[in-house]
């Protein structure tokens, strides 16, 4: 009988840390777009289609959108899985890739955890948000538990424990309730 109880005790906690991981919550409304092959913006006479697609689902002019790299980094990483502790095209959780994108495209280093992360920023109110700066959430009562990197026009890029990495509306109810904390790196 206490073995039993032991066993199912050690199993809940473990759902426990697995169901609070990264996002491990619902999603609603998102947008997965298909990967497109990597180039320089001087040798991709396409570069345009790259920013025409990300400026219809941020809700922008193409023209104004100005950091193909950033847009290009997103492309190449969209789709990809969640996987928790995961940091390569296999799957990866959201500071993982919030880390990898502000190193390979803004070349700055950033801690491992998004709490971690959030202790670093320069914080920003939500309504002085640019492109490149990071958002952070509280989930279950957790401290800075998803991180992500803000586009504009409300949107922002992060990793879903059920889409991958996906852009998703920082109004969005789901996440507007949630949302914590914001700030800059660059």
């Amino acid at each position: 009988m206490m073995g039993k109880r032991l066993s199912t005790w050690i199993i809940l906690v473990f759902c426990a840390s697995v169901l609070t991981s990264c996002l491990s919550r619902p999603e609603r409304l998102r947008t997965t777009l298909p990967s497109s092959p990597s180039s320089s913006v001087r040798n991709n006479p396409s570069s345009g289609n790259i920013f025409n697609k990300y400026a219809d689902i941020i809700g922008v002019d193409a023209k104004d959108l100005k950091n193909y790299e950033l847009y290009r980094y997103i492309d190449e990483w969209m789709g990809i899985p969640h996987r928790l502790g995961g940091q390569d095209k296999r799957g990866i959780d959201c500071s993982a890739f919030t880390n990898h994108l502000i190193l390979d495209v803004y070349g700055k280093t950033l801690p491992r955890t998004a709490r971690d992360m959030a202790e670093v920023v320069k914080r920003k109110y939500e309504n002085q948000l640019k492109e490149g700066d990071l958002v952070f959430f509280n989930f279950d009562g957790k401290t800075f538990d998803h991180v992500g990197v803000y586009l504009g026009n409300n949107k922002f890029v992060h990793v879903s424990t059920s889409k991958g990495v996906i852009i998703s509306d920082l109004k969005e109810p789901w996440y507007w309730k949630y949302f914590s904390r914001a700030g800059s790196v660059l």
